[in-house]
């Protein structure tokens, strides 16, 4: 496949929720070494061909926007504590005064995904895709939604339930990227 112009696709770091299950804000977690999710999850979307990056914030956002990388921008979802939906709205709606034709969308809690899973998911970026990465045919993260999809994308999603019932009923394209690593997200502590 073809290498997608730079320029075409935007990274979206989902890091508003209070976290409930994990205990406090996942934007504000770190790894033992003491390295921000937030700072892994922008360098995995521009490591993986992402032209620019944004990061949604909203719960603990001031302090968790100090763990925001230089040259990242940062989006505020002030309705954060209506669920992920709110942050996906916030990040979509911001992208879309920007020129790019493809968003991969990356939850906080993935600080181990690489940046060759992003490449392999950005690598299909056009204005009509839609594309999900599956872990041994589970799915999971990062995303990719082609501009023509974020108005009806924003529309659809509810509370807590993002962009998974949208992907289902557009027959999203699955990409497997269980072979870079094992797709999976914390929770919990």
């Amino acid at each position: 496949m073809p290498a997608v112009p730079l320029g075409t696709v935007s990274g979206l770091v989902l890091a508003a929720g209070a976290g409930r299950r994990f205990g406090g804000p996942k934007a504000l977690a770190r790894t033992p070494a003491g390295t921000p999710w937030i700072a892994l999850a922008a360098r995995a979307l521009s490591e993986g061909g992402c032209h620019d990056v944004t990061v949604v914030l909203g719960a603990e956002a001031d302090a968790a926007s100090a763990l925001v990388p230089t040259g990242v921008s940062i989006v505020r979802a002030e309705d954060w504590a209506t669920g992920v939906a709110a942050s996906l709205r916030a990040g979509l709606g911001a992208m879309a005064s920007g020129p790019s034709i493809s968003v991969v969308v990356l939850p906080v809690d993935t600080p181990d995904v690489p940046r060759a899973a992003v490449a392999r998911i950005a690598r299909r970026a056009s204005a009509d895709a839609l594309v999900q990465a599956t872990y041994g045919g589970a799915p999971g993260h990062p995303v990719l939604l082609g501009r023509d999809h974020w108005g009806p994308v924003a529309a659809s999603i509810r509370g807590d339930i993002g962009a998974r019932p949208y992907l289902i009923a557009q027959d999203a394209q699955l990409v497997e990227c269980g072979d870079l690593w094992s797709g999976v997200d914390h929770d919990e502590r």
